[in-house]
């Protein structure tokens, strides 16, 4: 039987995601489990610029961030986030984030900070796509797929999450057939978020793993479960444009220009219900076919 926590599942995450102050400029995360062992890169995003986030004034927001991922972390064990306050302006900040466990970095960032100015504005159109409303939830799709999905990720994959996310164009993860590398996806946290834009940032930067490197593999009919496929995020990029809520629907455009030597690289865009673009954002994953 399925044994989900059974608390305010989006209130874990927020505390997930702050973070425990245990020196100057050192912060303590948590980790979680997904069913897979290694920690989801999203945390470790998430994470990151929380860290960072903790170290600037109040009136500078995160508009950019650039991360490598370096060693698979442990789902069991906690990671300590390092910043190094690099510069203060007057208009920017610029931190540079460690993540680490047993001693070795998993994962670096760079993470710029901006203090709110007027300027010219203009932003590519959002996409026509299908509204949230009609789309299955992925826990009901988990549902359907049910016996040929591992029992300990299935005991995670059924339980109710602080995201709920709906693919518009989903394959069937056992039985992909080719497609365009585009995905479109909409989310967003089942519960209201504190009036804090630095948390709605961080929480964009935990969503915002979900799918994308996949988006590579679309056009090879091969995904995250094929037996002969080892995949991986390599890097992340986010450029913050303009405020938002993660608590309203948010749509994430997703495509991949381009694959090859074990590599594939996808592009994001993220808007608002009303077409509004908030974030823009790139990653590079491990595409890596094994031997038979």
């Amino acid at each position: 039987m399925t044994e989900c926590f059974d608390g305010n599942i989006l209130e874990e995450l927020l505390g997930l995601l702050k973070l425990e102050k245990i020196e100057e400029n050192i912060y303590r995360g948590q980790s979680q489990d997904l069913g897979f062992g290694n920690v989801f890169g999203g945390q470790v995003l998430g994470q990151a610029l929380s860290a960072a986030s903790r170290t600037v004034d109040d009136t500078f927001n995160a508009h950019s961030l650039h991360g490598y991922f370096m060693r698979a972390g442990d789902a069991a064990l906690p990671i300590v986030y390092t910043v190094d306050c690099l510069r203060d302006g007057r208009s920017f900040a610029t931190r540079s984030v460690k993540a680490v466990q047993k001693g070795r970095t998993i994962f670096s960032m760079s993470a710029s900070f901006h203090k709110g100015e007027q300027g010219y504005a203009h932003q590519d159109a959002m996409p026509d796509i299908q509204g949230p409303e009609g789309i299955e939830p992925e826990v009901d799709m988990a549902r359907r797929l049910s016996d040929r999905i591992p029992p300990k990720i299935l005991e995670k994959l059924l339980c109710r999450k602080p995201i709920e996310i709906r693919v518009v164009n989903p394959v069937n993860p056992f039985d992909p057939k080719p497609m365009p590398p585009a995905k479109y996806i909409w989310f967003r946290a089942i519960d209201k978020i504190p009036d804090d834009a630095a948390i709605h940032r961080y929480m964009l930067a935990y969503a915002s793993d979900f799918h994308l490197v996949s988006t590579s593999l679309y056009p090879h009919g091969k995904t995250f479960w094929s037996p002969d496929m080892q995949v991986a995020s390599l890097d992340h990029a986010i450029w913050f444009h303009r405020d938002f809520r993660m608590d309203d629907w948010l749509l994430h455009v997703m495509r991949s220009p381009s694959a090859e030597g074990g590599r594939g690289v996808n592009f994001g865009s993220i808007y608002t219900r009303d077409g509004t673009l908030v974030a823009s954002v790139a990653q590079e994953g491990l595409l890596r076919k094994l031997a038979p």
